[in-house]
């Protein structure tokens, strides 16, 4: 179910480093940076064993230390409660790459 502006509105704030945009219905962006393409390419292996689980994918790329993501739900046309968990978990994930 695509989340209603108030309900977006509400979970942003929450959301560490995350932007949203209108395009193609609603999506969230973030960039991650890690020390070096072997913590970046870690971090993207722990996501996909979560993102598979939940059978939600993110869009994303990588490049030398850098993740790119971009979360929206194709299902819905826009953002949904999924979207925001897997925002959740990935700033999770990240944070325990650079701690």
């Amino acid at each position: 179910m695509k989340l209603t502006p108030e309900e977006l509105a509400t979970q942003l704030p929450s959301l560490t480093g995350w932007t949203h945009a209108e395009a193609r219905g609603g999506l969230i962006t973030k960039e991650f940076q890690f020390a070096d393409f072997v913590q970046a390419f870690g971090f993207m292996a722990q996501v996909a064993l979560h993102a598979e689980r939940m059978n939600h994918h993110p869009e994303w790329s990588n490049v030398y230390h850098r993740v790119s993501v971009t979360l929206t739900t194709h299902d819905v046309d826009g953002i949904s409660a999924k979207d925001i968990e897997m925002a959740t978990l990935m700033n999770r994930i990240a944070a325990a790459f650079t701690a």
